[in-house]
């Protein structure tokens, strides 16, 4: 990856600060997928086999100042559990609290308390970051999904102490930044989601190097009437046709196949119990709103997916969170995963797809970071990678 990792530093009897991506999601302080705890795992275990005494820090989603409701403790019990080890856990993140928890944690893991508990954190405050680098000797940041953001914890810290990759983050930039930059062939990108905006980067960096594009979910529909079709009350970016017709157009230029839905479920309302109706994409009701690709769609992209030697996924198909709109999604992971190729899911809500069919030991690697990974499909250089020392 072209910066240091932790097996590059000697980490014995050193104070460590981790950097990790916690942001785990909560129903009433009950921790509902602990995903993101688990892949913080490796690194934690790396340095306690070594000998360090690791603190661990994080966000957890976006408290405007202490929030019981966003407490990381919940996230310590957790991770004590999975551990099979008893977890510390201090009531802030830095000051006298943190210190004091720090001086006397011994050879026990200490998580501090929610870093965005501080307005400091996101503003990448150099006096905050200060704060933080006090309580280690070495910074290692394996938050890829923070990654892309210059806050104190993943950019700031960098100025005041070492600062290496941890286990999951050289994981991440292998996967997707070396899938990208030399993908075996045919490689295919699915890309999903519910604007053509938040994605239009990415398809125009993938562009000169896939051979393969199939296009689902809500962004589909500004596709679909680029092309001509009535896409009846859906979602749809009219701002964006030319750049639809744009990425269709250089597609052509350069032999790479596009498809499109060519049939779709569609509800008379956005509801799970919505009246529904499955069509071809030239005869969507007047008033109805395109909600999932048809069975037609997912038989044709699954046929089309079968030769491929890489894919890249990122986005649903549909609006998978409702029932009656969750097939396609759920039929084109199955297709992804049982293919004979190097298969990447970007993280977010594709992940959480991978997830809820219960296949994630069955892609090559499932990310953890949307935003992160959308970013880095974009081709951009993510702060909290740069930020670290080279190799």
């Amino acid at each position: 990856m072209g910066k240091k990792t932790v097996r590059d530093v000697d980490v014995r009897a050193r104070r460590v600060l981790v950097r990790a991506d916690l942001n785990v999601p909560l129903d009433n302080g009950v921790i509902t997928d602990d995903t993101r705890i688990r892949e913080s795992l490796p690194t934690i275990q790396y340095l306690l086999e070594h000998g360090a005494q690791v603190i661990v820090c994080s966000h957890l989603g976006r408290p405007k100042g202490p929030d019981p409701a966003l407490s990381l403790a919940p996230v310590a019990g957790r991770m004590a559990n999975l551990l099979g080890r008893e977890v510390l856990f201090a009531e802030d993140c830095v000051g006298p609290v943190a210190e004091a928890a720090v001086a006397s944690m011994g050879h026990h893991v200490l998580l501090l308390e929610n870093l965005r508990f501080h307005p400091e954190e996101e503003k990448n405050d150099p006096e905050f970051a200060r704060q933080l680098a006090r309580l280690a000797d070495l910074f290692v940041n394996d938050a890829f999904g923070a990654a892309h953001r210059a806050h104190a914890s993943t950019e700031g810290i960098t100025h005041y102490l070492p600062a290496v990759a941890g286990l999951l983050m050289e994981k991440e930039v292998r996967y997707l930044g070396a899938l990208v930059a030399n993908p075996p062939h045919p490689f295919a990108a699915l890309i999903g989601g519910a604007k053509v905006s938040s994605k239009l980067p990415a398809i125009q960096h993938l562009l000169p190097k896939i051979d393969l594009l199939l296009i689902g979910g809500g962004m589909a529909n500004t596709f679909l009437k680029a092309s001509g079709f009535h896409v009846g009350a859906s979602l749809v970016e009219d701002e964006l046709l030319e750049s639809a017709r744009q990425v269709m157009r250089e597609a052509a230029s350069r032999g790479i196949r596009i498809h499109l839905p060519v049939d779709v479920v569609a509800a008379s309302r956005f509801a799970p119990d919505a009246e529904t109706t499955t069509v071809t994409v030239d005869s969507v009701p007047q008033g109805y709103l395109i909600l999932d690709i048809g069975p037609e769609t997912v038989r044709q992209y699954t046929e089309a997916l079968q030769p491929a030697k890489a894919v890249i996924w990122n986005g649903p198909m549909g609006v998978f969170e409702m029932e009656p709109f969750a097939n396609g999604s759920f039929e084109l992971a199955r297709a992804v995963a049982n293919l004979d190729a190097v298969t990447v899911v970007g993280g977010g809500e594709t992940a959480a797809v991978v997830v809820a069919s219960g296949l994630q030991g069955r892609f090559t690697h499932v990310s953890t970071g949307g935003g992160a990974s959308l970013e880095m499909l974009e081709g951009k250089t993510l702060p909290g990678v740069a930020a670290l020392l080279d190799a």
